[in-house]
C-alpha cells in the first residue's frame, strides 16, 4: 500500500530556482486540483466580504442588480472628491479586500460570491493622483463606499484604471435594494460634482498615449509665461489671433445674446521656426483659468476625448500641433485621422465656447480637406520667415544688454535673408563665445564675422537646420502643385470616404504587418469619366478593370 504523500509534495526547485518558485508551484498546483474537484453544479459561497456588504443593505447582496458607470483614468480625482462630498452628508465608512491582487481582476458580483475565492474585508487601497504640475492628492484606487443617499443603503466600488491588468479607465459599481431611478439619480449627481469640483477646470493638459491603454492620459503641464514683446511677427498678426481666440471668450454674453455662435477654429500655418508654437504659448499665457488641453503627434488620436472635455470644461483651448505629420496617418480603418479632427470639431455645439488651434509646416496636406468641409476652420493666419524689421527686433530680442550698435544690428537684420527666430539667437550666442575664446569684449565686428560664416556655403545646412523655410530633402520630389503622393491619397479617401470628389488616383490600403496581397484598391474615377460612373474596389494584386487608364496610375509613375 502506498504511503499517503502531500499534493505537490514532488515539486522541487530545479537547480538554480528560488525556493520561493517552488513554494508558488505547490501552492498553485493545490489550486487547481481543487478547482477540478469542485463539482460543476457547486453552489456559489458568498465570500465574508459578501458577508459584510449584506449585512450592510440588510438584503442578500447577490440578488442585487450591479450599475456599473467608466469614466477616462484622468477624472479618477474628480470622481473621488465627488464621492466623498456625498458620503461626507452622513455616516459613511470604506472597505477594502483583502488577499493579495486577485480582487483586481474580479468585478463587485465575484467578489460577493465566488466558488474559489473567499474574498474577505480588509483595507482599501489608495494612489497618489496628480491635481496640477505640482499637487497631489491620495484617492481611493480600490474601496467600497458603505453610505446612505436619500435614505437608502448604498454600496459603490471606486476603482482606478488598471491598463496594465485590462482595465483601461476607472470604474464605480452600484449596489442597493433603492428603486433604478434613485442610483441613476445618484450617477448624475457625481457626474455634476466631477464637473463642478474638477481639479482639471483651468489647467494645461497634455493629452498621451500609453503601451497600456487605448485611451489617453493626462500630464498637467505649468501654463507658459510669454509676454507679447516676446512674438515678434509683422505689424497685426499676432492681435488678429489674440481678437480671435480671446477676445470672443471675453464678448460670450454679448455674442450670444446677438444669435452668434462661440466656436472657433484658427490654422497657424508657415515654414518651421517662424513663431507657430510662440504664439500659442503666449495666447496660454494670457488665458488664466481657461481649461487648455494640448495635443501633438499621436496623441492628436484621442481628439474626440480631448474634444468632450473642452466641452465639459469650458471655457477652453485645444491646441493641435503640427497636425500635417498625422493628416495622412494610416489607421486601421481607411479615413485618414485628419478627418476625425474636423469631425470633432463639428461635433461641438455653436454656443461651446471652446477654441480649436492648429498648427502646421505643410498646409498644401490640409488644404483640400478643409475647403471640403468649409466652416470648420474661421481664421487661417499665415506665420511666414520674419522679414528685416522683424529680423532686426529679433537681433535686439537676443543681444539685449551686449555693445553692439544699432547699425551692425541693422546690418546683420538685412543681409541675414530667409532666416527665422533660431538663427538670430545662435548668430549672437556665436558671436559672444568667439570673444570669450579670444579674451576679447564681443563687439560689431565679431558679430558680422560670425553672420559671414553662418552665410557661407559651408553652413547651408546649419541655416537649414536653423529654419529658412526650405523643405527637407526628400519631402515634396514627387509632388504636384496639390501635394504630391500624400494629396493624392487624401484625395482619392476623401471622395471615397467623405463624399468630397471627385478624385484622380486608386489608392491601396494594407493592414499594418501583412502583405499586400491582403489589402484592397479603390479606384475613383477622374472627373469626367463618363464610362466610369463610381468607385469599385477589386482585392489588392488582382488586375484593375481599368489599369490602362492613365489617371489609374500613381503620379509617380511607378
Amino acid at each position: 500500500m502506498s504511503e499517503p504523500h502531500e499534493s505537490g509534495a514532488g515539486i522541487r526547485p530545479a537547480d538554480g530556482q528560488p525556493q520561493a518558485d517552488a513554494d508558488f508551484l505547490r501552492s498553485f498546483k493545490r489550486f487547481l486540483e481543487r478547482v477540478n474537484e469542485t463539482p460543476p453544479d457547486a453552489r456559489v459561497q458568498r465570500t465574508p466580504f459578501g458577508e459584510e456588504l449584506s449585512d450592510f443593505l440588510g438584503a442578500d447582496a447577490e440578488a442585487l442588480p450591479v450599475v456599473v458607470e467608466e469614466f477616462a483614468s484622468y477624472r479618477i480625482v474628480d470622481a473621488d472628491i465627488a464621492l466623498e462630498e456625498i458620503a461626507g452628508r452622513g455616516e459613511a465608512r470604506l472597505v477594502g479586500v483583502a488577499g493579495g491582487s486577485a480582487h483586481a481582476h474580479a468585478g463587485l458580483a465575484e467578489l460577493i460570491s465566488s466558488p474559489h475565492l473567499p474574498f474577505k474585508p480588509g483595507p482599501a487601497e489608495f494612489a497618489e493622483k496628480a491635481t496640477g504640475p505640482k499637487t497631489t492628492r491620495q484617492v481611493v484606487s480600490f474601496g467600497a463606499r458603505l453610505l446612505s443617499y436619500r435614505g437608502a443603503r448604498v454600496v459603490i466600488m471606486q476603482r482606478a484604471s488598471r491598463p496594465d491588468m485590462g482595465r483601461p479607465q476607472s470604474q464605480l459599481e452600484v449596489l442597493t435594494t433603492a428603486e433604478p431611478a434613485l442610483v441613476s439619480e445618484l450617477l448624475g449627481e457625481v457626474r455634476s460634482l466631477m464637473v463642478e469640483r474638477s481639479v482639471l477646470r483651468g489647467k494645461v493638459l497634455a493629452f498621451e498615449s500609453s503601451d497600456f491603454r487605448m485611451d489617453a492620459g493626462a500630464t498637467f503641464l505649468e501654463r507658459p509665461d510669454v509676454a507679447e514683446g516676446d512674438v515678434i511677427l509683422p505689424f497685426g498678426v499676432l492681435e488678429s489671433v489674440v481678437a480671435h481666440v480671446i477676445e470672443i471668450g471675453r464678448q460670450r454674453e454679448v455674442l450670444l445674446a446677438a444669435g452668434q455662435h462661440l466656436k472657433r477654429g484658427v490654422l497657424l500655418y508657415g515654414p518651421p521656426g517662424t513663431g507657430k508654437t510662440l504664439t500659442v504659448r503666449h495666447l496660454l499665457s494670457r488665458t488664466e483659468g481657461v481649461t487648455a488641453v494640448l495635443l501633438t503627434g499621436s496623441s492628436i488620436q484621442h481628439i474626440s476625448a480631448a474634444a468632450e472635455l473642452a466641452r465639459t470644461l469650458q471655457p477652453s483651448i485645444v491646441v493641435l500641433e503640427d497636425i500635417d505629420l498625422v493628416a495622412m496617418e494610416r489607421h486601421a480603418s481607411p479615413q485618414p485621422l485628419l478627418f476625425e479632427v474636423l469631425d470633432a470639431l463639428d461635433g461641438l455645439d455653436g454656443d461651446a465656447d471652446v477654441a480649436f488651434i492648429m498648427t502646421t509646416n505643410r498646409v498644401q496636406v490640409l488644404e483640400r480637406a478643409l475647403v471640403s468641409r468649409p466652416g470648420r476652420v474661421d481664421l487661417a493666419v499665415e506665420i511666414a520667415l520674419p522679414g528685416g524689421p522683424e529680423r532686426f527686433r529679433l537681433l535686439e530680442k537676443y543681444a539685449a544688454g551686449l555693445p553692439f550698435s544699432e547699425a551692425a544690428l541693422a546690418e546683420a537684420a538685412q543681409r541675414a535673408e530667409q532666416t527665422t527666430g533660431s538663427f538670430s539667437k545662435e548668430l549672437v550666442r556665436r558671436a559672444v563665445l568667439t570673444a570669450a575664446r579670444k579674451g576679447v569684449e564681443v563687439d560689431d565686428d565679431i558679430l558680422l564675422h560670425e553672420l559671414d560664416e553662418l552665410m557661407s556655403a559651408q553652413s547651408a545646412l546649419t541655416r537649414r537646420l536653423l529654419g529658412d523655410g526650405s523643405e527637407p530633402d526628400g519631402i515634396g520630389d514627387d509632388s504636384d502643385d496639390e501635394g504630391g503622393m500624400s494629396a493624392a491619397a487624401a484625395q482619392a479617401r476623401a471622395a471615397l470616404f467623405e463624399g468630397t470628389g471627385p478624385a484622380r488616383y486608386s489608392t491601396t490600403y494594407v493592414p499594418l504587418g501583412v502583405q499586400s496581397d491582403f489589402g484592397w484598391t479603390a479606384h475613383v474615377p477622374a472627373s469626367g469619366d463618363s464610362d466610369q460612373p463610381g468607385a469599385t474596389s477589386v482585392p489588392s494584386g488582382s488586375e484593375h478593370p481599368d489599369t490602362k487608364h492613365p489617371d489609374a496610375q500613381r503620379p509617380d509613375g511607378a
